[in-house]
C-alpha cells in the first residue's frame, strides 16, 4: 500500500504525482481540516444566493411579558 497526493477537481480525485493503471481500486482519506475548510468554503460560494427565513412569533412569549410578576 502507498500514499499519494491528490485534489478533488470538478468532484473527481485526481492523483498527483502518479500514474495508475486503469480500474485501480483507491481508498481516500480526507482530514477533518480539510473537510471542514471545503464545508465552509462551499457555503460561502452558496451565500451569493438570497435566502429569506422567515420566523413566526410564538404567543406564549407575548403573553407572559403582559402578566404580572410574582414578586408584586
Amino acid at each position: 500500500m502507498r500514499a499519494y497526493k491528490g485534489i478533488v477537481e470538478n468532484g473527481v480525485v485526481v492523483v498527483i504525482g502518479a500514474r495508475l493503471p486503469e480500474g485501480t481500486v483507491v481508498t481516500v482519506t480526507v482530514g477533518e481540516t480539510e473537510l471542514l475548510r471545503a464545508r465552509i468554503s462551499n457555503v460561502i460560494k452558496r451565500s451569493s444566493r438570497k435566502v429569506r427565513v422567515r420566523v413566526k412569533p410564538s404567543p406564549g412569549l407575548a403573553l407572559e411579558s403582559q402578566l404580572p410578576s410574582r414578586d408584586e
